[in-house]
């Protein structure tokens, strides 16, 4: 008995070594801090006003899409692609203002949750945090 144990306590020791050595995945998009707060009732953010409305700003990795969802609910992404990380691809919002592709794989996302609807692609937007206290937006992860 002791002997099994010695053996699954050095198996499961080897794999925690293992998997603990191994190189991070540069398959995600890094990792920005973000801490911004907007004032929706400034002019340059008139496109948030109504839901379905979006915005880019700078920040994250490659750039922001701030998404307004309803009254209260917005959404926000880095633009940097997720898919094929190292060719930093952007990603743009589509003409029909719900969705967002990476014109580098075809790639598309829908903007209400980030989740991908088309293309090689597999993982969603990096997604940063919102908290809205009308009449300010803020940003952060």
């Amino acid at each position: 008995m002791k002997r099994n144990l010695f053996a699954y306590i050095l198996i499961f020791a080897s794999l925690l070594t293992i998997t603990s050595c191994r190189k991070e995945n540069s398959s995600q998009v890094p990792l920005v801090a973000v801490d911004i707060t907007i004032n929706l009732n400034d002019p340059q953010f008139i496109n948030l006003a109504v839901p379905t409305g979006w915005i880019y700003l700078t920040g994250g990795s490659m750039g922001l899409i701030v998404y307004r969802n309803n009254n209260t609910d917005f959404t926000c992404y880095d633009r940097h692609s997720p898919y094929n990380v190292d060719e930093y691809c952007r990603v743009s919002v589509s003409d029909d203002n719900i969705t967002a592709i990476d014109e580098c794989s075809d790639s598309q996302w829908v903007l209400t949750d980030g989740q991908v609807i088309l293309g090689p692609a597999e993982a969603p937007l990096r997604a940063y945090q919102t908290n809205y206290n009308p009449p300010y937006l803020r940003i952060y992860n």
